[in-house]
C-alpha cells in the first residue's frame, strides 16, 4: 500500500508541474552488498525543489521515465531500509536519452521518508548543429518545388542549371530522408525541381556534420524530410495547384526564330494516405506535375582581341514536362524492441525541347548560324530501402542496419539541325546513362550518463555506365573520336566512431570517419582523347570536433573543426559533348580528381523572450579544387569556345553568416539572413586534353559577395497568413570572370478553411521578373557576356484539404 501512495503522489506532481518532453531515464537499483535487485524502489525526478515526476522499479530492479524536459535535474533513489541516493543530471539538446546504469543503494537502519532537493531548472538548446525549416510556414513559395523551398533558406542559393549552393559552394550533399538518393543526383540536384514543396515537412541544414555523415559535400548537409503521419487510424491530405509562369518578357528575341513560350500552365495534383495501427504504419505518398516552361533563354555577346569576328547569339529552349512522382512504404512494429521498416520511392519525368540558337555577326547583324533541335528525354529515379532497428533494454541503447538501392537513368534522343555557309545538315546524338548505388550500413547508440558513443560501418559501390550513338549528317560536327561508352565504378568502405558528452557549462562532440576509396574508370580505346583508364585507390581520415560553452540559458558559443571531401558527379565526368550550344560546347573530364576541404567555424546563438540573433564565422582551405573553365578552340572549321572541369589546385573560402528571427507584434513576426563570403583560387597552371591539349594558367583569383534575404509573416483576420519576401544576390567573382547582382520579391497568401481541414494558397515567386542572370567571362583573346533570362516568375493558386 506504501508503494501504491508514492507512485500515486509522484504522477499527481508530474501532471501538475511540467508538460511532457522528450527526455528519457532508465537504470537498475541494486543493493550494494547483495548485487540483488531492489523492486518496488522509488526513482523520482526533481528540479527546482519540486517533484516533476517519478516511478517505481521493476521486479528486477529496472525502470524508465520518458517524456522529461530539457533541464538541470536530480535523480534520486529510495527504498524502506536503506540510504537513498541522488544522482545530479542534465537533459539537454544534444542527448535526452541517459542510461543511469547500476545504482546501488546502501542498508540503513533509518527508513528515507523525505528527498532534500537543490536543483535548479535550466532549459538547454543550442540550435548551433542543426538549422530546421518548417516547409508548410513558408508561403512565398507554397506552391512551388522543393528548390523554390530552399531559395529562402538561409546560406543557400540555386543557380540556372538547378544546382544548389550553400554559402557559395555547389558542393553539397543533399539527402532525401537522411540517405543518399539519386533523385538528388549523386552531384547535381535536378531531379528536386520536380518534387513539389507539399509533399514536405522540413528541410534541414547541417554545417558542420558529425563523423557518422558521409564525408562527401565540402558546405555541409541539406536534409529533405517528406511528411510523414504520427496519429493512429486511416487518415490523409489531398491537394491541387494551378500555376503560370512567365506573365512578362525582359528582352526581345533575335529576328526569325520561335516564339519564346508566355503564359506557362503549370497543373500539379497531390495525395498522401496513411495509415496506423499499434503493430504496423503504411503510407503512401503520390504528385503529379504536368508544365510548359522556359527552360533557357540566354543572349551571348562574344568579342575577340585575335581578329576574329564578334558574334551575338541567343539560346532559345522551350519545355513541355509530366512527371510523377511515388513514396509508398510500411513500418512493422514487431514488439517494443524491434521496428522493420521498407519503402520505396519513384520518379518518372518525360520532357521535350525545342531549342533555336540564331548566330549573328555583332557588326552588321547578318545571320552566321542557325542551330535547332529537339530533344526527347526521359528519366528515372527509384530507391529501394529496408531498415532494421533492435532496441536494448536500456532506452537510447539500439543498433540498426539498413540497405539502399537507388537507381537514376536518363534516355535521351538529341537530334540538331545547323544551317550555316559551310553546311545544312542534320544530326543525332543517343545518350543513355545509368546511375547504379548500392548502400549497406550499420549503426550502434549506446547511451551514457552524460552523453553517447556511436559507432558504424557504411559499404558503398557506385556504378555509372554511358551509351553514346551518333548519327552524323553531311559536314557533321560530331566527334566521330569518342567512342561509344563508358563506365565510372567507385567503391567506398567507411568506419566511423563518434562520441557526445553533455554537461551543465560545455558540450563536446568528436569523431572519426575512416573512408577508403577504390576508383575505376573504363574508356572505350576508340576513343583518342582520354587512351587511358583512370585507376586509383586513397584512404582518408575525416575528423570532426565540435565545442560548445553555455554562457547561460539564452546564449551559446560553439567551434567546429572537420574535413570533407567533394567527388565528382556524373556530369562532370562524362567525357561526351553536349551540342544544344555548337560554339559553347559543355564536355565532362573523365580523369577529374576530388577535392579535400578543411573547415574552422566558430559560431554564436542568443535567445530572448520573442525571437533568437544567430552568427558565424567560417574559414575553407581546399585542395585539388575543380571548377568549368572556358578555352578558345577551333577544330570544325568554327570558333568554338570549349568549357570543361580541371582541378585547379588551391584555394580558400572566408564567410560570415547572420541569421535572425523577431517576433515585432502579436501578429508580426521578422526573420532573415546575411551571408557574406571571399574566395581565393591561387595561381594555376595546366593543360586540357579535350579538344586538343591546351595549355592554361589562372594568376591568383580573389573575390567577395553577399545575398540578404528578408521574410515578414503577417497573421490577418479572418484565419489569414501573409508572407513577403526579398532575396538580393550581390555581385559574385567566378573563375575566369563575375555574375552580376539580381533581385526577386516573392509574396504568399493562405487562408485556413473547415476549422484547419483545408487550406488555400496563392503565391507569386520572382513578381516583377528581376532573377535572371546575367555574367562576363574573360578567357584567352575572347570575353563572353551572357544574359539568361530563363523562367523565373510564376503565380500559383493552391488547395489543400486533411481528411
Amino acid at each position: 500500500m506504501k508503494h501504491f501512495f508514492s507512485l500515486l503522489f509522484i504522477c499527481i506532481c508530474s501532471i501538475q508541474v511540467f508538460a511532457k518532453g522528450e527526455g528519457v531515464i532508465s537504470g537498475r537499483v541494486i543493493d550494494s552488498v547483495t548485487k540483488e535487485p531492489l523492486p518496488y524502489a522509488t526513482v523520482t525526478v526533481n528540479s527546482e525543489e519540486q517533484l516533476v515526476t517519478g516511478t517505481v522499479t521493476n521486479v528486477d530492479g529496472r525502470f524508465t521515465i520518458d517524456g522529461v524536459n530539457e533541464g538541470n535535474y536530480t535523480v534520486s533513489c529510495s527504498f524502506v531500509g536503506y540510504n537513498s541516493k541522488e544522482i545530479p543530471l542534465l537533459i539537454g539538446r544534444l542527448n535526452t536519452i541517459f542510461d543511469l546504469g547500476r545504482i546501488t543503494l546502501e542498508p540503513s537502519s533509518e527508513n528515507i521518508d523525505e528527498v532534500i532537493v537543490s536543483a535548479k531548472k535550466e532549459i538547454v538548446s543550442s540550435g548551433l548543429d542543426k538549422k530546421s525549416f518548417d516547409v508548410a510556414k513558408n508561403v512565398s513559395q507554397s506552391g512551388g518545388s522543393v528548390l523554390d523551398a530552399m531559395r529562402n533558406l538561409p546560406g543557400v542559393t540555386i543557380d540556372q542549371e538547378s544546382k544548389v549552393l550553400l554559402r557559395g559552394s555547389d558542393k553539397v550533399s543533399v539527402l532525401i530522408d537522411g540517405k543518399q538518393s539519386s533523385l538528388t543526383g549523386f552531384g547535381n540536384q535536378k531531379g528536386l525541381d520536380n518534387i513539389p514543396a507539399s509533399s514536405i515537412e522540413k528541410i534541414e541544414i547541417i554545417n558542420n556534420p558529425s563523423a557518422k555523415y558521409d564525408a562527401r559535400g565540402m558546405a555541409g548537409i541539406i536534409n529533405i524530410i517528406y511528411k510523414k503521419e504520427k496519429e493512429t487510424g486511416f487518415n490523409g491530405e489531398a491537394g491541387f495547384n494551378f500555376g503560370l509562369g512567365e506573365l512578362s518578357q525582359r528582352k526581345s528575341n533575335l529576328p526569325n526564330i520561335m516564339d519564346k513560350y508566355s503564359f506557362t500552365p503549370k497543373y500539379n495534383p497531390s495525395i498522401s494516405l496513411n495509415y496506423r495501427t499499434e503493430k504496423a504504419n503504411l503510407f503512401l505518398q503520390s504528385d503529379g506535375i504536368v508544365r510548359s516552361k522556359v527552360n533557357s533563354n540566354e543572349f551571348s555577346t562574344r568579342k575577340y582581341s585575335d581578329g576574329t569576328p564578334d558574334v551575338i547569339s541567343q539560346f532559345l529552349e522551350n519545355r513541355t514536362q509530366q512527371e510523377y512522382n511515388i513514396k509508398v512504404g510500411f513500418d512493422w512494429f514487431m514488439n517494443d524492441k524491434n521496428t522493420l521498416t521498407l519503402f520505396a520511392l519513384f520518379e518518372d519525368e518525360y520532357h521535350i525541347d525545342r531549342g533555336h540558337v540564331p548566330y549573328d555577326y555583332l557588326t552588321n547583324g547578318k545571320r552566321k548560324r542557325f542551330w535547332t533541335w529537339a530533344e526527347d528525354e526521359n528519366t528515372r529515379f527509384i530507391n529501394y530501402a529496408a531498415n532494421f532497428k533492435h532496441k536494448f533494454a536500456e532506452p537510447g541503447h539500439e543498433i540498426e542496419a539498413g540497405y539502399l538501392y537507388t537507381k537514376g537513368g536518363e534516355d535521351e534522343l538529341f537530334p540538331f539541325t545547323d544551317s550555316s555557309a559551310v553546311r545544312n545538315s542534320t544530326d543525332e546524338t543517343h545518350l543513355k546513362v545509368d546511375e547504379i548505388v548500392s548502400n549497406w550500413n550499420v549503426d550502434y547508440v549506446k547511451p551514457l550518463r552524460s552523453g553517447r558513443v556511436e559507432l558504424g560501418t557504411k559499404v558503398q559501390l557506385r556504378r555509372i555506365p554511358i551509351s553514346y550513338k551518333i548519327n552524323p549528317g553531311e559536314n557533321s560536327i560530331l566527334d566521330p573520336n569518342l567512342g561509344d561508352w563508358s563506365e565510372y565504378n567507385e567503391n567506398i568502405y567507411a568506419l566511423y566512431c563518434n562520441y557526445v558528452f553533455e554537461s551543465k557549462k560545455v558540450d563536446i562532440e568528436g569523431g572519426m570517419r575512416l573512408e577508403n576509396t577504390g576508383v575505376k574508370y573504363d574508356i572505350d580505346p576508340e576513343n583518342i582523347y582520354y587512351t587511358t583508364n583512370d585507376d586509383y585507390n586513397y584512404l582518408s581520415l575525416f575528423p570532426n570536433v565540435r565545442v560548445t560553452y553555455k554562457i547561460n540559458v539564452g546564449n551559446k558559443l560553439s567551434a567546429f573543426v572537420n574535413r570533407r571531401v567533394d567527388r565528382p558527379g556524373e556530369f562532370e565526368l562524362r567525357p561526351f559533348p553536349k551540342y544544344d550550344d555548337p560554339e559553347i560546347l559543355k564536355t565532362g573530364n573523365p580523369y577529374l580528381r576530388p577535392q579535400f576541404t578543411n573547415t574552422f567555424e566558430l559560431a554564436y546563438k542568443t535567445n530572448w523572450t520573442n525571437g533568437s540573433v544567430y552568427l558565424s564565422g567560417f574559414y575553407r582551405t581546399i585542395t585539388d579544387i575543380f571548377s568549368r573553365i572556358y578555352t578558345n578552340g577551333n577544330t570544325t572549321g568554327e570558333t568554338i569556345i570549349n568549357t570543361i572541369p580541371q582541378n585547379l589546385g588551391k584555394g580558400s573560402n572566408l564567410g560570415f553568416e547572420l541569421a535572425f528571427d523577431h517576433k515585432i507584434t502579436s501578429f508580426w513576426n521578422m526573420n532573415g539572413s546575411f551571408l557574406w563570403y571571399a574566395n581565393q583560387i591561387n595561381a594555376f597552371s595546366g593543360t586540357s586534353i579535350y579538344p586538343q591539349p591546351q595549355p592554361f594558367h589562372f594568376e591568383e583569383n580573389k573575390s567577395n559577395t553577399w545575398n540578404l534575404k528578408l521574410n515578414n509573416n503577417l497573421e490577418l483576420p479572418w484565419n489569414t497568413e501573409m508572407q513577403a519576401t526579398a532575396i538580393y544576390y550581390a555581385p559574385d567573382i567566378i573563375p575566369q570572370g563575375k555574375t552580376e547582382d539580381r533581385f526577386s520579391f516573392d509574396v504568399g497568401l493562405k487562408k485556413i478553411l473547415m476549422n484547419g481541414k483545408a487550406e488555400l494558397m496563392l503565391s507569386a515567386v520572382d513578381l516583377f521578373n528581376t532573377f535572371g542572370i546575367s555574367q562576363v567571362i574573360e578567357g584567352e583573346n575572347f570575353t563572353l557576356n551572357t544574359e539568361n533570362y530563363y523562367e523565373t516568375q510564376v503565380i500559383t493558386l493552391g488547395i489543400k484539404y486533411k481528411f
